[in-house]
């Protein structure tokens, strides 16, 4: 995966403003949109031709030949989330986990959360290669690969998350997203997935830049079509206490106003529940207590801050419901491992050194 990103890979600052669901109020499900630390999209097409099969390992997509506790590390797109379209052709889709083999066709659509190890083939039988051995080279976004028999197109791509937004994703995303063709509220998803595709098939100039975009939306329309679906997935973890009648005003209270001065008692008034039943409840649904679950966001929201370098870090500190730098550096450190003034030390210099590579690029004059 590292050579796949090495080739193709550039900086992207994800927003998404606007997105709104269930009223103009700050839901946790946008907050983490707004949030989340896209750092890098890669993608590509997939051509080929039975017999075939690509893997890829939950180690290589995790990021584990480097050392996670590392400060690099913590400020690295370690964290990769999968998606992938048949335009063309069938195959099967088998996930870590899941028991059989998914079934494929035209126009499905799939979304895998970061760390999962999964592989792509024509027959369940098919031996698979791992995708670091086939990835494009010098710039290439095709990936040409099998044994010259029946065809199949995938549309397919990478989203490069940094460290601290592995931890919110993985709370909020089931293993697998599958959204067939026929489903019901996947229209934009389908949509921008032909876009995507039509931009990828004839490369035109700016096409990197539309592709990029239409990859940010392409991640949103894929969890809002999961949740239309109602699947079992949507009944579980963190998306079920967001929908919960009582504990999802809890999150979208803290998710609201992150720097109030929340306890636990206050809360609990706000759902209208006793301090006791609430703390039961929320941590049934959530997994964790409530001010576990509001000092990982707020440490969360203050590593975005502090990748964009343009505050002071008393002023991080104060927008996220610190008196004081000292007290919030401690609890920064705590959660990341890693020091508030160490972590935008590092995370500009890695983003420096992104700039001068993608530069490098651009300027190397490559034979024809």
């Amino acid at each position: 995966m590292s050579g796949l990103l090495d080739s193709t890979c550039h900086f992207v600052r994800f927003t998404c403003p606007g997105v709104q669901i269930g009223g103009p109020k700050l839901d946790p499900i946008t907050d983490f949109f707004q949030t989340m630390q896209i750092v890098g999209v890669v993608h590509a097409r997939l051509e080929a031709t039975a017999p075939w099969g690509l893997k890829s390992d939950a180690d290589v997509a995790e990021g584990a030949s480097r050392d996670k506790h590392s400060a690099e590390s913590r400020i690295s797109p370690f964290h990769f989330a999968h998606f992938g379209m048949l335009s063309r052709g069938s195959c099967w889709l088998s996930v870590e986990g899941i028991a059989d083999p998914i079934p494929l066709a035209g126009g499905d659509c799939f979304l895998l959360a970061p760390g999962s190890a999964y592989s792509l083939r024509d027959n369940p039988r098919t031996r698979a290669r791992s995708l670091c051995e086939v990835a494009p080279r010098n710039g290439s976004q095709v990936i040409s690969y099998g044994g010259g028999g029946v065809p199949t197109t995938i549309i397919s791509g990478w989203f490069g998350f940094c460290a601290p937004s592995a931890n919110p994703l993985a709370r909020l995303l089931p293993p697998l997203i599958l959204v067939k063709a026929d489903q019901a509220r996947s229209l934009a998803l389908h949509t921008t997935l032909n876009m995507l595709a039509s931009e990828m098939a004839e490369l035109a100039p700016g096409s990197e830049l539309v592709v990029n975009r239409l990859a940010d939306l392409l991640f949103i329309h894929s969890i809002r079509a999961h949740i239309g679906s109602e699947s079992e997935a949507c009944k579980s973890g963190l998306l079920r206490a967001i929908f919960d009648r009582q504990i999802g005003v809890a999150l979208r209270s803290m998710h609201e106003k992150v720097e109030h001065r929340w306890t636990v008692e206050s809360l609990a008034a706000a759902c209208g529940m006793s301090r006791s039943a609430f703390a039961v409840r929320f941590k049934d649904l959530v997994g964790e207590t409530p001010l576990e679950y509001l000092t990982s966001w707020r440490m969360q929201k203050a590593s975005t801050l502090l990748k964009k370098g343009d505050r002071k870090l008393v002023e991080v500190a104060e927008s996220v419901g610190y008196d004081s730098d000292a007290s919030f550096s401690k609890a920064f450190k705590r959660v990341l491992g890693i020091a508030p003034r160490e972590y935008r030390r590092s995370s500009l210099e890695a983003l420096g050194a992104t700039l001068q590579r993608d530069d490098k690029k651009r300027n190397t004059v490559h034979p024809a």
